[in-house]
């Protein structure tokens, strides 16, 4: 029995494999659970007391030597591709791997978040859904509004077993919303910027959607003047489109802000040219501003004698449109993927 094991101890170490099959024979061979190993270690016991040392010495040796060989040929033959290149050209560029891209409002939105960050500006965030005094009461907007009606808002229905603060439920017609709820938690000096989805119940065109995407932001503090307003929003839109880009501030009308106005940018598209999106003006409105209301000041438990502020709102579409010359507004929630690959790589 001791010249079988040397027998074996010889054969494994001089075993050269050809290939990663032989060597999966020789592995099954020699040390699988069926294998010539564990047949010997199994004879031991019949082993002569005197002699059982030296044969579990002659063992270990071949265990050793197998499992030496399968380590020795196991990385080699690893490393070898079984791929026949027979007849292929290596020398042509590899397949592209497909990357994945941020939508352009997502791209639009980090930006305007970055502008206002540099200039102190943070950021809230609220609930879509809202109740009565949030969306509209606390805002100053009167019952008999316009925008309560069921023309431009989105009521949510309740069950009779359902009783909701101050009123009804609605999906949020602005993130102004956010601004009466950070009003409530927050002492001035304030100033945040509140980005969210909306939803109004409008006709669906090249301009408008019946969802979409908001941007509110107001600041609070004391001796906060217009000129400050004025020149917060020219740095801004000069900062998201170019240093030639002009706006203008026209009078307007909103229930939380007075006095109110709406500015218009130079169009981005046409350069003051004309187009359907600036409705061949050369101008686009692009957001409402307006100083806050003493009324919504003392809403959000705000000293309006102490403290004024301002306060404005953006749609992230319509800036996107500007950014990126796109005339449909539609077109962002299309999920066209031949649109969608044109924003890959833009940071």
């Amino acid at each position: 029995m001791f010249e079988v094991v040397r027998a074996y101890i010889a054969e494994a170490k001089s075993f050269q494999p050809s290939s990663k099959e032989e060597l999966e024979q020789f592995r099954l061979r020699f040390i699988s659970k069926k294998g010539l190993l564990g047949d010997l270690f199994s004879k031991l016991k019949d082993v002569a007391a005197e002699e059982r040392k030296e044969f579990g010495l002659l063992v270990n040796e071949l265990k050793q030597a197998a499992e030496g060989k399968i380590l020795e040929f196991k990385d080699a033959f690893e490393t070898e591709s079984s791929i026949d290149f027979k007849g292929q050209d290596l020398t042509l560029p590899g397949e592209p791997l497909n990357t994945g891209s941020f939508h352009p409002l997502t791209l639009v939105r980090k930006e305007i978040i970055s502008i206002f960050s540099r200039i102190g500006f943070n950021v809230s965030d609220g609930p879509e859904i809202e109740d009565d005094w949030h969306n509209f009461s606390a805002l100053n907007f009167p019952p008999e509004h316009p925008a309560r009606d069921m023309q431009d808002t989105f009521f949510i229905d309740l069950t009779p077993d359902q009783t909701i603060y101050n009123g009804s439920l609605a999906l949020r017609t602005h993130t102004s919303s956010i601004q009466v709820r950070v009003m409530d938690k927050q002492k001035p000096p304030i100033r945040t910027i509140c980005p969210g989805r909306v939803y109004r119940n409008e006709a669906i065109s090249a301009r408008a959607h019946c969802f979409f995407h908001q941007v509110e932001g107001f600041y609070i503090d004391e001796k906060v003047s217009f000129a400050d307003l004025k020149q917060t929003l020219l740095y801004f839109a000069q900062e998201m489109f170019n240093a030639d880009t002009k706006i203008r501030l026209r009078p307007s009308y909103f229930p939380f802000t007075e006095p109110s106005a709406e500015m218009d940018i130079s169009c981005q598209i046409c350069k003051g040219s004309g187009c359907n999106v600036c409705k061949y003006s050369g101008w686009v409105e692009i957001l409402g501003c307006g100083m806050i209301d003493p009324a919504v000041l003392e809403n959000g438990k705000i000293d309006p004698s102490t403290y004024s502020g301002f306060a404005f709102g953006m749609g992230i579409e319509r800036i996107a449109m500007m950014k990126y010359a796109v005339n449909d507004l539609r077109i962002f929630s299309d999920n066209d993927v031949r649109f969608l690959r044109n924003f890959k790589g833009v940071l």
